[in-house]
């Protein structure tokens, strides 16, 4: 079951940068920097080397950038990436605790363990094979997408085992198909397939407009009942979150309401979700992880055009 960001009042948030009470830090620390623990006082003894790793869901650098979404391109969102393997696109870099006030329980992100920090881990190295990459976004997806249909409503139902006894299960209801944002939201598409095999799904091509760099929808191709339909929209990177706005506002004109999205995701910054939530206060977003650095080269790896 996915969870929601929550913090309490009285406890620091779990990802709030450590600094020391008697030697302030001039310049941000980044993940990977060594940093001396000077925290005792002692100037003669030697400085002790920390390592400032990443976290689970969210970092967060000490200084935040004012520029760091400023240059970000919608381009780099809609294609699957541009070619950068990480690329900030928040002018907010925010926590948990601030992210969760903001956004609320529409936010929801998979139970971390060390099984999805490896396969997080593995995607974000540019070292990886694209073998080693697509076996771990593929199974990363799968976990995404089952979770995903945790979302879905169900009924319960009465069924007979073999052995001629009464069973009390649940099964779920009609009427759900999924959406992928081409082009790397088709990468998900075999992960909801495997899971629902006659499960119908439309797709949308957003692009930037060459002379305004607005997003411009290129194609749409949808059931023609998706108005009645609960609707997994897929789209593996949340950068700056424009071009899932577009998508939605794309749904919204065929009749469905945002209310009946969900939308799945691998990464978010937390930027795209903060845009996409104030946009759409009724919309559900389902991710592994909210961090201000998005894996923007997936879709050119996972097809190969990288």
């Amino acid at each position: 079951m996915a969870t929601e960001l929550r913090c309490s009042d009285s406890m620091p948030c779990h990802n709030q940068q450590v600094s020391s009470a008697s030697t302030p830090n001039p310049e941000p620390q980044q993940p990977g920097d060594l940093i001396s623990d000077l925290a005792g006082g002692n100037s003669d003894s030697k400085p002790k080397p920390t390592l400032l790793t990443g976290h689970a869901h969210c970092s967060v650098p000490a200084e935040p950038d004012p520029q760091a979404c400023g240059g970000a391109s919608l381009n780099s969102e809609s294609n699957g990436g541009g070619g950068n393997y990480d690329t900030p696109a928040s002018d907010s870099l925010l926590g948990d605790c601030e992210l969760s006030r903001q956004i609320g329980a529409q936010l929801k992100l998979l139970p971390m363990n060390d099984q999805i920090r490896e396969l997080q881990t593995i995607i974000r190295d540019k070292t990886a094979s694209r073998g080693d990459f697509m076996f771990s976004a593929d199974r990363l997806i799968r976990l995404v997408v089952e979770e995903g249909l945790n979302q879905l409503p169900y009924k319960e139902c009465m069924v007979t085992t073999p052995t001629g006894y009464k069973y009390e299960g649940v099964k779920f209801e009609k009427g759900n198909c999924g959406v992928s944002i081409m082009r790397s939201g088709e990468a998900m598409e075999q992960g909801l397939r495997d899971c629902c095999r006659s499960i119908r799904i439309g797709k949308i091509l957003i692009q930037s407009d060459e002379e305004t760099q607005r997003a411009k929808v290129y194609y749409a191709k949808f059931p023609p009942d998706i108005y009645r339909r609960k609707v997994l929209l897929m789209y593996p990177i949340l950068s700056t979150g424009n071009t899932v706005i577009e998508a939605v506002k794309v749904l919204i004109e065929h009749g469905v309401q945002p209310s009946v999205i969900i939308l799945l995701s691998l990464f978010s910054t937390p930027h795209g979700a903060k845009s996409i939530i104030q946009e759409f206060p009724e919309i559900t977003i389902l991710t592994t992880e909210v961090h201000p650095v998005a894996p923007t080269h997936f879709g050119q790896k996972y097809f190969g055009t990288d």
